[in-house]
């Protein structure tokens, strides 16, 4: 079972505020008790909506429809119309649980699948549906079975030593793998007091847990807030996902908290899959499989690449943990799989002799192909962050007449004020020393902010469409030729 700390005679001493949200609290008991409520009123079949609001309602109805196997989509609340839409008709929902957006057509909708036989759409054994950020097209609809996310859980709860004995703590949406599954699901799983708040640096300090999850969104104010940041001082473990965690971040984290963030890496279809240990962590390397998993890295010629830490090939994995496959989407599930059944990622690492991992970007964003160079966007970045004037980076490529896409590099400034071509200027010398001159960025441009998703990834997407104008090239750049 799914949500083992909600089983009769658990042996896990049961308490008030087992499970916290914001102002509300609720002991396992009486989350098992308000879930048998819901689950009076669930269909017998068929996918039911839930509008996960950061509150107790959501965790209520998301445990009811896990308890009675009825598959469940968490809906982020702050969906367009049109995503909302989307989410609804692409999944069949039956039944819609929550409060519903005003003149949104929610009813209409759900009614309309009713009448249209949509409901049956789901796999038989399928307990969640989580779309992804749509990146690459509409939001697809992840199918994951309970037997996977519970097996998932586990081997999280291995590599970190995670027990009932701790206080998990965050603040992230309640529709993702991340805060949902990972943080929530987790806790009542294995039984450890959940504290679910704001996502600010006061609150996560007056939680007083002791493993705290975060995106690098999070941990960056926390960082900026040092008081806040000292209170953690005696969490037992601080974890970062989602993307990477810049380095000025990481590194003023140790130096507040006296630990380093424990970074991992994982997807809605392969849940965390990747992570480094208490005991091993490493500034950017997201460490080794966590149980039941294996990964490979392929280059672009189908080969496997050398794990020797530097050379970059599109990461594969295969385990227990994946997901079912795309909700309706049987040509898009197999084109992600490759013939021998591996689940290709879309994301570009390497792998050093020791298994440990580090992700260099997506294969469709962050792969550069410049001047016969194959560039990952991730280490020029990774480059910027080290210097103290820069406060965000993201690099992309831009398609370029003589070099087929050259290096172009978005700086979000940690001075906002200050002279923006002396910045310019001074990020070009920084880039001149520390990056080969085929790495070194040909236009730096800087911005007030970098578009970013729930979950505080940068949507690079944006940047290369929305890239209109012709920029100056403002640093030199290796010849063409990749000699």
């Amino acid at each position: 079972m799914l949500l083992t700390a909600l089983q009769p005679n658990f042996p896990v001493p049961d308490s008030p505020d087992a499970v916290v949200i914001g102002d509300t609290q609720m002991s396992r008991a009486e989350l098992a008790t308000a879930a048998q409520a819901v689950i009076a009123t669930l269909p017998t079949s068929g996918v039911v909506a839930v509008n996960a609001v950061p509150a107790m309602e959501t965790v209520v109805a998301i445990t009811a429809c896990l308890l009675a196997k009825v598959p469940v989509v968490p809906i982020p609340p702050d969906c367009g119309r049109t995503e909302l839409t989307h989410f609804l008709t692409d999944s069949g929902a039956i039944r819609w649980v929550g409060p519903v957006p005003e003149e949104c057509g929610v009813s209409e909708i759900i009614e309309a699948n009713r009448t249209s036989g949509a409901a049956p759409r789901a796999a038989a054994e399928t307990a969640l549906i989580v779309y992804t950020s749509g990146t690459t097209g509409a939001p697809k609809g992840v199918e994951l079975t309970a037997a996977a996310v519970a097996a998932g859980l586990d081997s999280i709860a291995e590599a970190w030593d995670w027990t009932a004995a701790d206080i998990v703590v965050h603040g992230l949406p309640l529709f993702h793998l991340h805060g949902l599954i990972l943080g929530t699901l987790g806790s009542l799983r294995i039984g450890s007091k959940v504290v679910h708040t704001r996502p600010k640096p006061t609150a996560y300090a007056a939680a007083k847990g002791t493993l705290y999850f975060g995106v690098p969104t999070i941990w960056s104010r926390i960082a900026d807030d040092p008081d806040s940041a000292r209170s953690l001082r005696s969490a037992r473990l601080l974890v970062s996902g989602s993307a990477s965690l810049p380095v000025q971040v990481y590194d003023r984290l140790v130096e507040l908290t006296g630990q380093a963030p424990l970074e991992r890496y994982g997807m809605s279809e392969t849940q965390l899959t990747l992570s480094t240990r208490p005991d091993e962590r490493r500034r950017g390397w997201v460490g080794r499989p966590v149980e039941g998993v294996e990964t490979r890295l392929r280059g672009e010629d189908g080969n496997i690449v050398a794990s020797d830490g530097e050379t970059i090939g599109q990461l594969e994995v295969r385990s227990q943990l994946l997901f079912l496959g795309y909700l309706g989407r049987p040509d898009e599930t197999a084109r992600a799989f490759t013939d021998d059944g591996w689940f290709k990622t879309g994301d570009l690492a390497v792998r050093d002799p020791s298994g440990f991992h580090k992700i260099v970007g997506r294969a469709s964003t962050d792969l550069i192909k410049s001047g016969g160079y194959r560039i990952g966007a991730g280490e020029i970045e990774t480059s910027l962050l080290n210097n103290p004037t820069v406060k965000e980076a993201a690099v992309v490529g831009m398609p370029d007449a003589d070099l087929g896409e050259r290096v172009v590099a978005y700086i979000v400034p940690v001075d906002e004020s200050g002279d923006v071509n002396q910045i310019e200027r001074e990020l070009v010398e920084y880039a001149d020393e520390f990056l080969s001159r085929h790495k070194r960025p040909r236009e730096i441009r800087i911005v007030d902010s970098l578009p970013r998703n729930a979950m505080g990834k940068v949507q690079k997407k944006k940047l290369i469409i929305g890239a209109s104008a012709v920029m100056p090239t403002l640093g030199p750049a290796g010849p063409p030729g990749g000699a």
